[in-house]
């Protein structure tokens, strides 16, 4: 008896691990397949169905999955394609696509788009001037903004790359208890650059 108990216990196992195993290809396919076959366009042999309220129903043909979804006036939407054989389930496709497409609006409502701010100094400017533009990155810094901070040398004034990369340094640490070096400051064409990013 205990041998048969295990016996049954395993082969539940195994059943619930078979529907589990569905379920997230059904979830993969819904969320990564942006245009689903629906209706008169399911035309395999045979589909394993899922109702509304997400129970199997079984393997069938698709003839007989769509009188299904006919008689509960929804439709037939094949959810996963590539599984065998192909995983369809029985949906207000309207109202799923009119909710797919709220999701969305909302997600990119929440996305925020990171700028890029720049400050230029000059490799002569003056301690006044140089908090002014510590303000400035840590406001751009404080609203979610990158910050590029350059150094444009003219004529002779590259000559002074050495001390204008210690303004770039003591700039770093000024802003750094809300923001962190992003990209060490390089030199691009005539202009040294250092970029600054938000403290998460």
């Amino acid at each position: 008896m205990l041998w048969m108990a295990f016996f049954s216990f395993g082969w539940i196992d195994f059943y619930l691990l078979f529907f589990y195993k569905i379920l997230l290809v059904c979830l993969w396919e819904v969320l990564y397949i942006t245009e689903l076959m629906i209706n008169e366009q399911v035309r395999d042999k045979e589909v394993r169905l899922i109702d509304e309220n997400g129970e199997q129903l079984g393997i069938m043909s698709s003839r007989e999955a769509q009188k299904l979804a006919d008689e509960k006036k929804l439709d037939l939407v094949k959810i996963a394609p590539t599984a065998k054989p192909p995983v369809c389930r029985i949906m207000d496709y309207g109202k799923y696509k009119f909710d797919q497409t709220k999701k969305e609006k909302e997600a990119r409502k929440k996305q925020k788009t990171v700028d890029i701010k720049e400050l230029r100094l000059s490799p002569s400017i003056d301690t006044h001037d140089v908090q002014v533009k510590v303000k400035k990155a840590i406001e751009f810094l404080k609203n979610g903004d990158k910050v590029k901070i350059s150094i444009r040398f003219r004529g002779r004034e590259i000559g002074h790359s050495k001390s204008s990369l210690v303004i770039l340094e003591n700039f770093a640490k000024d802003v750094e208890e809300f923001g962190i070096i992003d990209k060490a400051p390089k030199m691009e064409a005539k202009s040294l650059v250092m970029f600054l990013a938000p403290k998460n």
